[in-house]
């Protein structure tokens, strides 16, 4: 983890002064999202970047708790929010692996592209079906390289040990329904804006 973390925090500037790709589809997920929501709800969301998801989504719920493993993300993401007046969200340094959750702790939790980034994606789709309430939901969004991308598997691994690139693991939109039903997940939502575009799914905890 600490390579990825060196990674991010280096980028962070960078990153923050990018504008998003497709702004009319970042919208609509935030619409779809803020379907699922009630002013009384908890929700984690991993992988929260600069915050600008958590952030926008804080006035609809009742708190937000946002982790990313890079202090310099995290850092923009205070600024962010003290800028936007928004105080129902707390940032925090944490891995997914690495956070101390009751089970049954979250109304929803949210790890928006993210899971392509992770070592072993079930074990952290496993910690957040354990993590919500019955009738919970993950919201994610993701990008399946492994559908337009596959040769990607050989590329990763030499941007990654030379320094130029995170971790990135290859899968398909099947393999990612696939993990998140195996781990007792229903999927309530599924939508793919375009051919190679991340895929954003509603994944609902039965109860």
């Amino acid at each position: 983890m600490a390579q990825s973390t060196k990674f991010w925090d280096r980028i962070a500037a960078g990153y923050a002064r990018r504008p998003v790709p497709d702004e009319a589809v970042y919208q609509k997920k935030l619409e779809i999202t803020r379907s699922y929501f009630r002013p009384d709800m908890e929700v984690l969301e991993f992988g929260c970047g600069t915050g600008s998801t958590a952030i926008a989504q804080a006035p609809y719920v009742k708190h937000i708790r946002a982790t990313d493993i890079s202090a310099a993300m995290l850092a923009i993401a205070r600024e962010k929010a003290e800028a936007a007046g928004v105080a129902n969200v707390t940032f925090e340094q944490a891995d997914i692996d690495a956070l101390d959750v009751p089970d049954g702790t979250y109304d929803a939790v949210m790890g928006h592209s993210i899971l392509h980034l992770l070592a072993d994606k079930e074990a952290a789709i496993a910690r957040v079906y354990r993590m919500l309430r019955p009738g919970g939901v993950f919201v994610s969004s993701t990008t399946c390289l492994g559908d337009t991308m596959w040769y990607f598997k050989l590329v990763a691994p030499v941007g990654k040990a030379i320094g130029l690139m995170p971790l990135v693991k290859v899968f398909t939109v099947q393999n990612l329904v696939e993990s998140l039903t195996a781990a007792g997940f229903v999927i309530d939502h599924q939508w793919q804006p375009g051919k190679g575009k991340a895929v954003f799914i509603v994944a609902k905890k039965p109860g």
